[in-house]
C-alpha cells in the first residue's frame, strides 16, 4: 500500500510548526529581521531530518513572519524561498554537523542579496558581500547553538523519534 503523503498528522504538525516559527519569530522581531539577525525559530529546521512536513511548516512559517517585514510582500516570496530551499536540503544531509548548512548557507546568499537589493542597490557587490556575512554568522549562531543540541537531543528521545517517524 502506498503511503499517504498528506495525513492529518502530517498537516497537524506542519501548522503547529509553522505557528512556532512565526510566534518566535515576532516575539523577537527586535533581532529577527534586518541585515542583523538572529531568527530563533531558524533552529527549528533541524525538524527537517525526521519528517517532510517540517519543510512546509518551516515554509509557511516565513512566510507568515515575513507579513510583518518592512519589505513584507518581497521577503515573503524571496525568504520563503530560502527557508524552503534549505529545508528541502537538510532532508538529505545525515551528518548531524552538517545540517545546519543549508540553512545557514541558502539565507546568507539569498537573503543577503535581498537585503542588498532592497536597501543599498547602487552598491549592491559590497552591500551583498557584507549582508551575507552577517545573515549567515546570525544563522550559523543560531543553528549551532540551538539546532544541532535540538538535533542531537531529538535523535537520543526514542519516543520523539517514533512519533515523528510516523508522519
Amino acid at each position: 500500500m502506498k503511503k499517504q503523503y498528506f495525513t492529518t498528522g502530517r498537516i497537524t504538525f506542519a501548522a503547529l510548526l509553522a505557528a512556532v516559527y512565526a510566534a518566535v519569530t515576532v516575539l523577537t522581531a527586535s533581532f529577527a529581521y534586518g541585515p542583523i539577525q538572529f531568527r530563533i525559530a531558524e533552529a527549528l529546521a533541524v525538524f527537517c531530518c525526521f519528517t517532510p512536513a517540517a519543510v512546509w511548516g518551516m515554509t509557511v512559517g516565513c512566510i507568515a513572519a515575513n507579513m510583518l517585514s518592512i519589505i513584507s510582500v518581497w521577503d515573503m516570496l524571496i525568504g520563503a524561498s530560502a527557508t524552503l530551499l534549505a529545508c528541502v536540503i537538510t532532508r538529505k544531509i545525515k551528518n548531524v554537523w552538517l545540517v545546519p548548512l543549508p540553512t545557514i548557507l541558502c539565507n546568507a546568499v539569498i537573503v543577503g542579496a535581498e537585503i542588498a537589493f532592497f536597501f543599498d542597490e547602487r552598491a549592491f557587490l559590497p552591500a551583498f558581500g557584507l549582508n551575507a556575512l552577517t545573515v549567515g554568522a546570525g544563522e550559523a549562531a543560531v543553528m549551532y547553538l540551538l539546532g544541532v543540541p535540538l538535533l542531537l537531543l531529538l535523535r537520543k528521545n526514542a519516543a520523539a523519534q517514533r512519533s515523528l517517524a510516523r508522519l
